[in-house]
C-alpha cells in the first residue's frame, strides 16, 4: 500500500468511528449528538500529576497519565469471564460491560462498545508513527487503550483497552 493510501485509508476509519457516534466534537465536555448538546451526568474531574500519583500505581499513572500500555497478554482482566462492569482506575466512571466483552486475541481486554457513549471519548493517535484513534475516560481524561474498527457485530468496533487502567466491580 502506498503511504498515500494508508494515510487516507486511516483518515476514513477515524472519520467512520466519529461518525458512527453522531459527535461532532470528541472532546467530552462539548460532544454533540444529533446537533444537540449533551449534557454530561457528572463533573469532570482535574487532578495534579502528584494528586494522581497518591492515588495510582506507579504503572496505573504510567498507562492512564502518559499514555502508556502494558504487555500483551499481562493483564489481570485479559482472561477474565466473571459478570460485572469494568470501571476506570482512576475515577470510577463506569466503562465497559462484560457483556460486551469478548476475546479478540489482541492481548488486552476488547469490548464491542462501552456502557454508554457519554463515558468515553476518542482522539487522534499519532504516536509511535502510527495513526490510532485513542479512547478516553470522559470523567477524567485516563488514557484508556485505543478503538479499532475490526470488532464484532453489532457496532463492528474493538476496544482495545489495558487491564491496569480499569478496576472490576462484580453483579
Amino acid at each position: 500500500m502506498k503511504p498515500k493510501s494508508a494515510l487516507l485509508t486511516m483518515f476514513l476509519i477515524i472519520a467512520t468511528l466519529s461518525i458512527g457516534y453522531g459527535l461532532q466534537s470528541n472532546r467530552p465536555d462539548r460532544q454533540q449528538k444529533n446537533g444537540e448538546a449533551r449534557v454530561l451526568p457528572y463533573e469532570k474531574i482535574t487532578r495534579t500529576d502528584e494528586e494522581w500519583k497518591s492515588i495510582l500505581t506507579p504503572e496505573q499513572f504510567y498507562v492512564t497519565r502518559r499514555g502508556g500500555t502494558e504487555i500483551p497478554f499481562s493483564g489481570k482482566y485479559y482472561g477474565h469471564k466473571e459478570k460485572g462492569t469494568y470501571q476506570c482506575a482512576g475515577c470510577g466512571n463506569p466503562l465497559f460491560s462484560s457483556s460486551a466483552k469478548y476475546d479478540s486475541g489482541s492481548g488486552w481486554p476488547s469490548f464491542f462498545e462501552p456502557v454508554s457513549p457519554e463515558n468515553v471519548w476518542t482522539r487522534e493517535d499519532r504516536s509511535l508513527g502510527m495513526v490510532r484513534v485513542e479512547v478516553l475516560c470522559s470523567r477524567c481524561d485516563a488514557h484508556l487503550g485505543h478503538v479499532f474498527p475490526d470488532g464484532p457485530p453489532p457496532t463492528g468496533l474493538r476496544y482495545c483497552v489495558n487491564s491496569v487502567a480499569l478496576k472490576f466491580i462484580s453483579d
